[in-house]
């Protein structure tokens, strides 16, 4: 954070709000088609293992995950950790726990080498399975796991790492984006070479159909989780000026090269288009001449792509963060 501006006492908003007819959803069909598919495995599964963003690690949680997680084992695992301000780490687990999730690990599957996963994930897999009734599979031998969670968390990129690091058959990888929706179907199940032997399933990535809280959606919206169209680049990274200087962290005004913060989107975003020489041609009506004019989609593009690859630093969008 920024020391120069720590006692900055600008007027900015209590509260967001969208510009009226806007709203935060994004439920296409083969998130319920996924959800009908999931359902109809999940006597054959043994353990859900949920990956979520770990910049939210409360907000964005689908309510049937947390339903799912009630009958079956269930793991939590917090990804693109490397993002993540973990300085309130012990607060975040002590607050999951309080949840009923107390089976929870950090990581960053981007990383070349992820020994989370490799010696410390399936003991606890294993042991969270063992803890509760696996009925009509008490005598398999194998341990079938679902991998859970919202658009775009890294749920592929696990799995593709699994295959990479734990079995000698080369197959092709699944598909991996850095947008949301890549998922559309369930995969078979895919062998990962431990003693005992574990299958996983990769999914969808779910939603729930209506978002009911605004920011929580926002913040799914910010992460990546929604197709920025969606909503709209340009209010996406609205919500990012708004959360920074909800809790008085002004990074973005060094980061961007602004003279001061603000609370006005547009302030940022025509001056990183200015920066970045990011205009839009239009033609006028009464002529045959082109005007320029800033590109605050291009500008809000870069922006979040900023934001989403750690340029402005680790970030926590959490309310109880705020202090």
């Amino acid at each position: 954070m920024s020391s120069k501006f720590l006692t900055f006492s600008g007027n900015f908003r209590k509260t967001f709000a969208l510009p009226e007819g806007h709203r935060v959803q994004w439920f296409p069909g083969h998130m319920q088609k996924g959800i009908a598919q999931l359902l109809a495995r999940l006597r054959s599964i043994d353990c859900v293992l949920e990956i979520h963003d770990a910049r939210i690690p409360f907000s964005g949680r689908t309510p049937l995950f947390k339903d799912m997680m009630k009958m079956k084992a269930h793991v939590l695992l917090l990804n693109k950790c490397d993002l993540a301000d973990l300085s309130r780490k012990p607060d975040i687990v002590k607050k999951l726990q309080g949840e009923g999730v107390d089976k929870v690990l950090f990581t960053n599957l981007t990383a070349a080498n992820s020994k989370i996963i490799k010696h410390q994930l399936f003991p606890l897999v294993v042991e969270a399975i063992h803890s509760k009734p696996r009925y009509n599979r008490e005598t398999a031998e194998d341990y079938e796991m679902a991998v859970i969670g919202v658009p775009n968390v890294g749920k592929s990129t696990f799995i593709n790492y699994v295959r990479r690091s734990h079995t000698t058959i080369k197959k092709k990888s699944l598909r991996v984006g850095a947008v949301a929706g890549v998922t559309k179907v369930l995969s078979g199940k895919i062998r990962a070479n431990f003693n005992p032997p574990v299958f996983l399933m990769d999914t969808p990535g779910i939603l729930t159909p209506q978002v009911s809280d605004l920011e929580e959606g926002m913040k799914l919206a910010l992460c990546g989780c929604f197709p920025d169209h969606v909503v709209g680049e340009d209010l996406i990274a609205d919500y990012m000026l708004f959360w920074f200087n909800k809790i008085s962290d002004f990074r973005y005004v060094e980061h961007f090269g602004l003279p001061e913060p603000t609370d006005n989107v547009k302030v940022l975003l025509n001056h990183v288009a200015k920066e970045n020489q990011l205009v839009k041609r239009i033609k006028s009506p009464d002529s045959r001449e082109h005007q320029f004019f800033p590109d605050y989609v291009a500008a809000a593009t870069l922006v979040l792509k900023q934001f989403r690859e750690g340029g402005l630093g680790p970030v926590l969008l959490e309310d109880f963060c705020v202090r």
